[in-house]
């Protein structure tokens, strides 16, 4: 579908190509822009741009360019003020975009990536440690990512890279032996592991036996000590049994668990590899592979004593995955702190030779703290998200007791709009930026959040009920303001889910939605739907239904339950 921005788009192609100006897709969607009030048009060009490559002032630009839009399918008129030039779409087109969001269901997606698999590595707790806020980022930025993905055609395998291996799994061994029991892991669960965690952090600090002694107790683990294998096996199935809850709570499901663990064995002939090609230096004992030419310190291979470190693991994971799966792109969403550290393992495979690293694509993310306090395992200072998630539930469950006592499966409801609450306040700003949680504006029903968003469905959810299908003729009707501007950012919808898949962001979709939820309000406040009659009434209710579709679309995207009632 061709909607009219795109329309627009093409044909300012070829008119500044006929002047003698090629510009990429990209680079004349950036000329455009959305004027902030309605009356000035439905999309706006500056010609300010233009001015220096056409060598004319930009209100001589605006004016010759106006005579260049007749006929343009779907243009009322293109209007030249000062250096811009305004476009008005005529209402036959406004009527035109409502009846293709009804006839689509998934109106927004799109078959770009049909016949590409797209791996996503997120969540990826380490195993024996609660869930805490901190994990939230790169679990519900993953989901939404592979959300968009699916959206627009790709196959998708979603990786939980579990954090199963290493030396903490030695402090954690040790500390089971000496200072717990299988009965008292058995009653207290994940927190018992956490108690002994902390406490080997604790004490270790001030005695050096105990770093030893995880030493040796992960080198067992390493050397396939049946008793360190078993207790190791223990601990992960009582992690993944508490994971799955919280999973299962947010709506995420993965493709595979396959963790640092899974990958142990396939080192060695990856690190060979790098030797082999001529990579691997000698420094200080360690081996490593010199990025000098791209400004980085070098990235770590091997310790002193030959074992490996997380570059040669992720290294070794990557080609496995490439064989695997045959990724167009393998994609990590981690946190903005690792950045140097994909950089670096990412280079080394270029420089093994293998093209396919160019599809290797890090998304990073900023910190979350509460109450500006930052979170840390080690310290025990942690908000569990599973206590976070079940406050947010019990919040939102008292808010509609008391708006709405008699609503049906209100439990339900508060589920999904308190554990909605708390995804969307994730994914509501720049995934770059750090973020503080506050319960205030997370859970806000009248402000830029997820209730808000979810009540506002739940509106127009309401409307068709009482109004029933959106049938009729509505050919030749001619919408008001406020229809017209809700019906303009409705048709944005299919670039907005383009370009958030483009840019990783998730945001883009939480604004977008914020941006559709409050034209629909003043459409609903300002407009009688159900109280009309004839063609008025029959197009509202459709209005009502196109946005249904796209908050419910973008809903989905998020990873956020819609809710038909509040």
């Amino acid at each position: 579908m061709r909607d009219n921005k795109t329309v627009l788009m093409e044909k300012t192609a070829e008119i500044l190509a006929a002047k003698g100006l090629t510009l990429s897709e990209s680079e004349v969607a950036a000329l455009f822009e959305k004027p902030s009030d309605p009356k000035l048009g439905d999309l706006a060009l500056p010609c300010f741009k233009l001015a220096r490559t056409l060598r004319q002032a930009p209100p001589k630009i605006a004016s010759d360019l106006a005579s260049c839009y007749e006929d343009v399918p779907g243009l009322a008129r293109a209007e030249a003020v000062g250096g811009y030039l305004n476009f008005f779409y005529d209402s036959a087109s406004s009527v035109k975009v409502v009846e293709e969001i009804l006839a689509d269901p998934r109106y927004g997606s799109s078959r770009e990536g049909k016949g590409k698999t797209v791996c996503l590595d997120f969540s990826s707790p380490n195993i024996a440690k609660r869930f805490h806020l901190g994990h939230l980022g790169t679990t519900v930025i993953g989901n939404a990512l592979r959300n968009l993905l699916n959206f627009c055609g790709y196959e998708t395998v979603a990786i939980n890279h579990l954090g199963d291996w290493g030396t903490q799994f030695g402090k954690l061994i040790y500390a089971y032996k000496h200072w717990s029991s299988k009965t008292q892991v058995e009653e207290g669960g994940i927190d018992e592991l956490v108690r002994l965690y902390v406490k080997f952090c604790n004490l270790e600090a001030e005695d050096a036996d105990l770093k030893q002694a995880a030493r040796d107790a992960f080198h067992l683990l390493e050397e396939g000590d049946e008793e360190s294998l078993e207790i190791w096996q223990y601990f992960k199935e009582i992690s993944l049994r508490e994971y799955e809850k919280t999973y299962k709570l947010l709506g995420i499901t993965f493709d595979s668990y396959n963790g640092e663990a899974f990958f142990s064995d396939k080192m060695p002939a990856v690190v060979e590899e790098i030797r082999a090609k001529g990579l691997l230096e000698l420094d200080n004992g360690a081996s490593v592979v010199r990025l000098d030419e791209e400004n980085m310190p070098p990235c770590l291979i091997l310790k002193s004593d030959g074992s490996t470190l997380y570059p040669s693991r992720d290294i070794a994971a990557a080609i496995w995955r490439k064989k695997e799966y045959d990724f167009h792109k393998c994609i990590y969403v981690t946190s903005a702190g690792q950045s140097l550290h994909f950089a670096q393992w990412f280079s080394v495979v270029r420089r093994m030779g293998y093209e396919w690293a160019e599809g290797l694509v890090h998304v990073p993310y900023g910190t979350m703290s509460v109450g500006g306090e930052k979170l840390a395992s080690r310290t025990g200072n942690v908000v569990l998200l599973d206590d976070l998630l079940a406050e947010a539930v019990r919040k939102c469950g008292e808010v509609i007791e008391e708006k709405h006592p008699d609503l049906e499966n209100k439990q339900d409801i508060a589920e999904a709009v308190g554990v909605g609450a708390v995804v969307f306040n994730a994914l509501a700003n720049s995934r770059i930026k750090d973020s503080d949680f506050n319960w205030e504006d997370a859970l806000s029903f009248e402000g830029n959040a997820g209730p808000y968003v979810q009540y506002t469905y739940a509106r127009s959810a309401s409307i068709l009920r009482k109004g029933g299908a959106p049938e009729g003729e509505t050919e030749g009707y001619e919408p008001c303001g406020e229809e017209t501007a809700l019906i303009g950012k409705l048709a944005e919808f299919p670039d907005t889910v383009k370009r958030a898949l483009a840019e990783y962001e998730p945001s883009i979709i939480s604004r977008y939605l914020l941006a559709v939820c409050a034209l629909f309000n003043q459409f609903y406040h300002n407009c009688r739907i159900l109280n009309e009659e004839g063609m008025t009434r029959t197009f509202r209710i459709k209005l009502a239904a196109a946005t249904h579709t796209v908050i419910g679309n973008g809903l989905d995207l998020l990873g956020i339950r819609r809710t038909e009632e509040i």
